[in-house]
């Protein structure tokens, strides 16, 4: 059975089931600190764990599961949430891109009302030839992605180019790296980011849960 730690109200207009990253758990500070922001907007945040990190905490150190796994996990973890009323899906790099692969069928089949990606990992960093976006390009689901203008795993200079679907909104973050952190001499603040992230969300979630 899935294991949530849920924020925000109960009988809030919208949900978002939220995954972690590749390297921390749904509990890390980047994790707590997203979710409660995002909640203090009146979203409802799920947050739950792939297995092979639930695994790290008893004292195990796998890699991250195969993508056919971790999809097949995030389905299971769709069909235990207790969604507040309109359910979304989404996580932080590694997590959301698989709720980016289930997207379009969660949607068609009335399950969720949108995705929403923090930081998602257009390619590997330093491989920008190994783009990860082919399922992008004819996505039918509304989506948000809040990405770092620096980020790695996909530059701002990069993503504008790339042919994506109609219905992906991107949100970017000044001269944010992939936690969507800037450089001080940038002038803007991990705060700030965070916090425009954070009502981005929240602005995307209630306006299609409207809809």
């Amino acid at each position: 059975m899935t294991d949530f730690i849920y924020d925000g109200p109960a009988a809030a207009k919208a949900t978002l089931l939220l995954a972690h990253g590749a390297g921390a758990p749904m509990d890390s500070d980047w994790m707590n600190n997203v979710s409660a922001r995002i909640a203090g907007h009146g979203i409802r945040v799920a947050r739950f764990e792939f297995g092979y990190m639930a695994a790290r905490r008893i004292g195990n150190r796998p890699p991250p599961s195969p993508a056919n796994k971790l999809i097949g996990e995030y389905i299971g973890a769709i069909g235990s949430v207790e969604p507040s009323s309109r359910l979304f899906i989404g996580g932080k790099s590694l997590g959301g891109r698989m709720a980016s692969m289930i997207a379009d069928k969660q949607f068609k089949d009335g399950a969720i009302a949108g995705l929403v990606c923090l930081g998602y990992p257009f390619h590997p960093p330093g491989q920008p030839a190994k783009l990860r976006t082919d399922h992008l390009e004819k996505l039918s689901c509304p989506t948000l992605i809040c990405q770092g203008e620096r980020d790695p795993f996909g530059t701002r200079e990069e993503v504008v180019a790339y042919p994506l679907s109609p219905k992906i909104t991107i949100e970017w973050l000044t001269d944010g790296d992939h936690d969507l952190k800037p450089r001080k001499a940038s002038g803007a603040t991990f705060d700030a980011n965070l916090d425009i992230a954070a009502k981005a969300v929240a602005d995307f979630m209630l306006r299609a849960a409207n809809g």
